[in-house]
């Protein structure tokens, strides 16, 4: 099973004039997306900029070694792109001198490839994230009425491909990933000098997701500086492990303005970082699982079908809270995500006050596949 939603959207992209870059993280499935993508070729170079060999290559092309090297072929792929120091220029070469040539460029960073892709392929490129499988089409794959029995699962153990293509082992294939696979990549950082310390952030990450995010706090929990947690979990992000959402704020003197929260791309890698894969019936963060599957749900869903939104929570000084906002042409959607289908949401009153022509909208396990099917 690979990302078919991402592989037809690419498909449509394919041989207009432009490089295909496609970042994600470790193990979320981009190699396989692309050796299905590459299929049509007639002639595929493959590149995996792993191998120092390669490296030193690409950064010696010149424009003749170009023509010599690649003018039969029909697609170039560079894996890992982000180890050659100066990809973007050489890059440019190829999308510039060889247009023929559709050239798909991958990383499992994407700031530091996005660094070194970003100015001089401007206008050059089209960008995408591949993250880990999507409700939507895993819904797709096993059928809508599986995949619904499939959520508690899903809310323990996520949905990395690995996860989801090796039913029963999902323990084992977790341990697997953040062990050596995702913590590769930190461990390789040449600016991470405590790796303990990113790991203990990280755990102390897994047990506040959904609350807001004091550096401060965590700083003296992990036992590094402020600076040093910030630099951290910019890291975390740029290696897609987590992302922030911040604040909404808009009319309201009492409204939270700098406050962040922080959530994991896939509830499993949070998970398998405390050590904890009991069942979501036996556990007593169902809250934190289940507005963290939502809110990683929404973002996939939100970039595969380019749907570009804002997105936020909502909170005031007095505790009064939304869980969710998206934000998009001056419509407000104000989301609020109960575990419990019968407990009834509370929706403040100063939020629709100050908002009065935002939607409310209330998603449990009764009605959530509502809002995360389709494209």
């Amino acid at each position: 099973m690979i990302s078919r939603q991402l592989e037809d959207r690419l498909k449509s992209l394919m041989y207009k004039g432009k490089a295909i870059v496609l970042i994600g993280a470790r193990q979320t499935g981009k190699t396989t997306l692309l050796h299905e993508l590459v299929k049509s070729g007639k002639n595929v170079q493959w590149l995996d900029a792993d191998d120092i060999s390669i490296r030193n290559m690409i950064g010696e092309l010149t424009i003749a070694r170009l023509q010599t090297l690649f003018a039969q072929n029909d697609i170039i792929v560079v894996d890992e792109a982000q180890r050659v120091e100066n990809i973007g220029i050489q890059m440019k070469l190829i999308t510039d001198h060889l247009p023929q040539v559709q050239l798909f460029i991958s990383g499992s960073s994407a700031f530091e490839l996005a660094n070194k892709v970003n100015e001089p392929l401007t206008g050059r490129k089209w960008e995408y994230q591949l993250y880990p499988f999507s409700f939507n089409e895993l819904q797709k794959h096993f059928g809508m009425w599986n995949e619904i029995r499939n959520l508690p699962i899903r809310l323990v153990y996520g949905s990395y491909p690995d996860v989801v293509n090796n039913a029963g082992n999902e323990k084992f294939v977790l341990s697997q990933l953040t062990n050596s696979y995702l913590y590769k990549d930190i461990l390789e950082w040449e600016r991470i000098k405590h790796p303990d310390k990113l790991v203990k952030l990280l755990q102390a990450l897994a047990y506040q997701v959904g609350s807001e995010v004091s550096y401060s706090e965590l700083a003296v929990i992990v036992g590094i500086d402020k600076a040093t947690v910030d630099k951290y979990i910019n890291l975390l992000e740029q290696i897609q492990i987590v992302f922030r959402l911040g604040s909404f704020s808009r009319n309201l003197r009492n409204e939270l303005k700098m406050s962040k929260k922080i959530y994991f791309y896939d509830n499993g890698i949070r998970n398998a970082l405390i050590g904890n894969f009991n069942d979501i019936n036996l556990r007593d963060d169902q809250g934190k699982l289940w507005e963290n599957y939502m809110i990683s749900e929404f973002k996939k869903k939100n970039s595969y079908s380019d749907n570009y939104c804002q997105s936020y929570f909502w909170r005031t000084t007095q505790q009064q809270e939304i869980d969710y906002i998206e934000e998009k042409d001056g419509k407000i959607t104000a989301f609020e995500f109960k575990w419990n289908p019968k407990k009834k949401a509370k929706v403040s009153r100063t939020f629709i006050s100050a908002y009065p022509n935002s939607e409310i909208v209330t998603i449990s396990p009764d009605n959530y596949y509502e809002y995360l099917a389709g494209d």
